[in-house]
């Protein structure tokens, strides 16, 4: 319309186009602190024209679209980084607290408390007849066994610690699919009538950010708007406005697996397919380190066991005059190897001599014992190493694999960091750029009211000529 009113017209839109990039500018700012927000724009169109003469006549600008500034591609980097960055984070927290049960820097350790069973049989061999020096032996074995006993322990209970965070992780990914599955309907709902819902999806983008730290994802959207988030072996997490729950349950030997829950409600065990986030980290630790640390641990219990007792056998204490034929040792595992009662009631059975002649200062078998300490006994058939070689391989491999961990970590935290960075740089708040963009709309404003002002005038001096 070519006439007062049309400016009036030019000049209400504006104003409305304005105070909306205003309302989005405002919105910006309060959120440039808020984690996975992007960033959002007004995007201007011209109004249609008319037509008049001698041209076409515009008739002002309008809000076409409040767009959300982001790359999707990034987005699927960042959660296809963030699986190993889980994976590495839990194994390294892990296996820092089973370095601290193989930690030789003080005065409590299985090297140390071996060393020290070895010199008191060395000692005994000294004196044989010596009531301290078997006193001695005995301490020195008790606390060789417990220290067995306490490392294998300890060990256990850390499959335990990491059982009970598999449980509340699984938890934690059912109330995010759950979450999930509600923003979906959300947004479908939202922009089927044309709307952009942008803050809700990148309350989705956090989730699934969230989600792909804790488990191995692969997540697409729909034309709809909905995205379907698929997990191990490619069984749906999130379809449509559905979620699809995780559970748990001990395995033969106590450990939780996890199961997904089929649409008939049947679980599916799914713990092997499992390949990335805090659950794969976990479960590596849980079903594959560990269980090799307490093999290598039982294989150097069974080994000074088995080597001690079949001297022992053959040797004779203060109180035979028969050969004894006695185990040093009970049990043959790091979790049950103890010092047999029968010489703790009666440190005189310990068979130091080796034949009746040398009672009661026969140490012949006591040599023997001590001399196990330098053998080659263990690792092999024939065998390649000593009880301590082998034990120190093992504080190796452990120290290897939390070096390994922590490398991976940091190099996965640089990754996730530098595409943090990235989709900050395009999505992200800049409080500069929209202080400009306050004051370009400000400007706008105040411009188009100015113009309304005008056409009011011009309103007011038409009416009155009449």
């Amino acid at each position: 319309m070519s006439n007062v009113y049309g400016i009036l017209n030019t000049g209400r839109t504006a104003l409305s186009t304005q105070q909306k990039a205003i309302d989005v500018t405002g919105h910006n700012i309060a959120n440039v602190n808020t984690p996975g927000y992007s960033r959002q724009r007004v995007n201007m169109e011209t109004n249609e024209p008319v037509s008049s003469s001698p041209g076409q006549i515009g008739t002002g600008v309008k809000a076409a679209e409040i767009q959300r500034i982001y790359d999707r591609f990034v987005g699927a980097q960042i959660n296809n980084e963030n699986q190993n960055l889980g994976n590495w984070e839990a194994q390294k927290g892990v296996l820092e607290k089973v370095e601290i049960f193989f930690d030789e820097s003080s005065e409590y350790g299985l090297n140390q408390a071996m060393s020290e069973f070895w010199n008191a049989w060395q000692d005994l061999a000294n004196n044989p007849s010596d009531h301290e020096g078997r006193a001695a032996l005995l301490s020195k074995s008790e606390t060789m066994t417990d220290t067995f006993n306490n490392t294998y322990s300890n060990l256990t209970q850390i499959q335990r610690e990491i059982d009970v965070n598999i449980m509340g992780t699984v938890k934690e990914i059912n109330l995010i699919t759950e979450r999930i599955a509600g923003l979906n309907e959300k947004i479908a709902g939202i922009e089927v009538g044309e709307q952009n819902a942008n803050d809700h999806r990148d309350t989705r983008n956090l989730l699934l950010k969230d989600l792909s730290l804790m488990i191995d994802i692969d997540s697409f959207e729909n034309s709809d708007g909905k995205v379907t988030v698929l997990t191990a072996g490619g069984r749906p997490l999130v379809e449509n406005i559905s979620s699809w729950n995780l559970s748990t349950k001990a395995d033969d030997s106590g450990f939780q697996d996890i199961a997904w829950t089929d649409s008939d409600g049947n679980p599916v065990n799914i713990t092997d397919s499992i390949s990335g986030g805090k659950l794969k980290g976990w479960l590596e630790v849980r079903d594959v380190t560990i269980p090799d640390y307490s093999s290598k641990l039982n294989d150097l219990a069974k080994g000074i066991s088995n080597g001690v007792n079949a001297l022992h056998q053959d040797g004779l204490g203060l109180n035979d005059d028969v050969v004894a034929e006695r185990n040093f040792f009970t049990g043959t595992t790091a979790l049950d190897i103890a010092v047999n009662p029968v010489i703790i009631d009666d440190v005189n059975n310990i068979a130091a001599a080796g034949s009746l002649d040398g009672l009661p200062g026969g140490n012949s078998n006591a040599i023997k014992i001590a001399n196990l300490q330098n053998k080659l006994t263990i690792n092999g058939d024939p065998p390649t190493a000593t009880f301590d070689d082998y034990y120190n391989s093992l504080v190796s491999d452990v120290g290897s694999e939390v070096q390994k961990a922590t490398v991976n970590f940091n190099h996965q935290s640089s990754m996730v960091t530098h595409l943090d960075n990235y989709r900050e740089s395009v999505s992200g708040v800049s409080l500069d750029e929209e202080m400009v963009n306050l004051i370009k709309f400000q400007h706008g404003y105040n411009a188009a009211a100015k113009l309304i002002s005008v056409a009011d005038e011009l309103l007011d001096r038409v009416i009155n000529m009449v």
